[in-house]
């Protein structure tokens, strides 16, 4: 039975990564691998049939592994906060790839984009100028055919172009593989399935690991010689779920183009020390500042008070106008108006955030009270601490309008600091102490408003997070609010932490 359907959970795999969808494919690899450059294709368990003959593949010598020789164009691409990759070409075996990646990184084309989807133990996509997955061009302008040539493989560290359907539909996005290393029972799933392999391409996967169901579907026009743990260190942040897309914006500072002069070269991952969190913290120069979150309201204060159909008492937040200029005004105000009464949470996930505030009820609507919107920014004072309140986004904090999330998250201990360090994020010594006692999520610092903090009826929050959801994470009976409305604090209880909260 797993034979049958190995080649389908690839297939799913890929649909999910944007690069690729299945179907059945019995005349060797890449019969049916697409792009969909940001849509969404299916792809059935269980129907791909293994091949009724056994197919080979012509034992070329593999090329990823050549060294450049000197003179040679290479590229460099800096990552912010994680470092620099360096990319050997091949235009002997993909001209017009290696001349649009080219002339593209000459333009300064590449500089400032993002890493819109990464997926761990697969790949790090980039390149579109939407940051969707649906945008980007060649040099020429549209598609261009970088055709497929099996001295090149998809080994980890290889790079290659994303399409739509075919080589003839590459354009300026690419990826970069990181994959996993293949068992001889997998080349064997992958036989029955109708994906076939040289000799010279499994021992390479065997050694180094890749996505070898790529092969054959897509333009690879250079590898990784130096920078590989940089691209590992990537693909271990934090995303969506349903999107692959980074929480945290990762952005490609500058792609540079540059001649080989006999630098060292690393093309195996086991060649570079493991990741190093004090140097992401010299990179970003981050400061151990005081947290705000936390901080009691004073006499006179404006605060809010959010009551929820159905649930005793009211949800109370302390606003941060010294944080928050454009986004505190804007909630003050939809507040007074009535904008919110009557709104749904329109999505709810465990360990995670409630969210609402859009007058539509599915996550597309909602308006600031400014004309042409507003962008606050991110203070480095206010984290995603349990109770945080912040504006959701639609891919910066410059989309903020009516839609808020509260916080719930979950409390990390000194190992789940250490990992999301390995996997690079930095902590300071005053974040580290508040996800420790208090939770969060800590993976959205920096790429939303906070303005708000709970703090009282934090446990009305923590109960709504349990409430039933469908698939889309939207609760199956409606969570609507009853009223926001705005006072002046007076000495009411402040109750930060939710062991504050009788459990009984």
């Amino acid at each position: 039975m797993f034979r049958r359907i190995i080649a389908g959970i690839f297939c799913m795999a890929l649909v999910f990564s944007s690069l690729a969808s299945c179907g059945k494919n019995t005349k060797g690899n890449g019969g049916s691998a697409s792009d969909t450059s940001g849509t969404s294709s299916s792809a059935e368990i269980g129907t791909t049939e293994a091949a009724t003959e056994p197919i080979t593949a012509e034992n070329v010598d593999i090329a990823n592994f050549t060294a450049p020789q000197n003179g040679d164009t290479i590229i460099t691409m800096n990552i912010k906060d994680y470092g620099a990759v360096k990319f050997r070409l091949f235009p002997e075996y993909a001209d017009k790839g290696v001349e649009n990646f080219v002339e593209l990184a000459k333009k300064g084309y590449y500089d400032g984009l993002k890493f819109h989807r990464v997926i761990k133990d697969f790949m790090i996509q980039g390149g579109d100028p939407e940051g969707t997955g649906m945008g980007g061009e060649s040099v020429w302008g549209g598609k261009f055919d970088g055709g497929s040539d099996p001295h090149l493989i998809h080994c980890a560290g290889a790079l290659a172009y994303a399409n739509s359907g075919g080589t003839a539909t590459d354009g300026s996005q690419f990826y970069v593989v990181t994959g996993t290393v293949p068992t001889d029972q997998n080349f064997e799933d992958f036989a029955a399935a109708g994906y076939a392999f040289s000799d010279n391409a499994k021992a390479i996967y065997k050694k180094v690991g890749g996505a070898p169901w790529l092969d054959g579907g897509y333009t690879v026009f250079g590898q990784v010689i130096d920078g590989l743990d940089v691209i590992f260190k990537v693909q271990n942040v934090a995303v969506d779920a349903q999107s692959s897309k980074p929480f945290r914006d990762v952005i490609v500072e500058s792609v540079t183009v540059g001649e080989y002069n006999g630098e060292d070269i690393h093309w195996y991952l086991d060649e570079y020390e493991k990741f190093d969190g004090e140097a992401i913290r010299q990179a970003t120069g981050k400061e151990n500042l005081s947290i705000a979150n936390f901080t009691a309201p004073r006499e006179g204060e404006k605060v809010v008070s959010m009551k929820l159909k159905g649930y005793d008492g009211e949800i109370k937040i302390k606003l941060f106008p010294e944080y928050a200029e454009k986004g505190v005004p804007s909630f003050l105000e939809h507040a007074e108006k009535g904008y919110y009464d009557g709104l749904t949470f329109h999505r709810v996930i465990k360990d995670f955030m409630i969210q609402g505030g859009d007058p539509k009820g599915d996550g597309t609507g909602g308006e600031s009270i400014y004309e042409k919107g507003f962008d606050d920014g991110a203070d480095s004072h206010l984290i995603h601490a349990a109770g945080a309140v912040a504006y959701a986004n639609s891919g910066s904090t410059a989309s903020s309008g009516s839609q808020f999330y509260i916080v719930t998250g979950q409390k990390y201990d000194a190992d789940q600091i250490k990992q999301l360090e390995d996997g690079g994020y930095f902590f300071t010594e005053n974040e580290k102490e508040i996800y420790s006692k208090n939770g969060g999520a800590p993976w959205l610092d920096g790429n939303y408003t906070i303005f708000g903090q709970v703090f009282d009826g934090l446990d009305i929050v923590f109960d709504v997070q349990n409430v039933e959801v469908d698939d889309s994470s939207k609760p199956t009976k409606d969570v609507t609010i009853e009223y926001v409305k705005v006072s002046e604090y007076k000495d009411e209880p402040v109750r930060f932490d939710i062991s504050d909260y009788d459990k009984n």
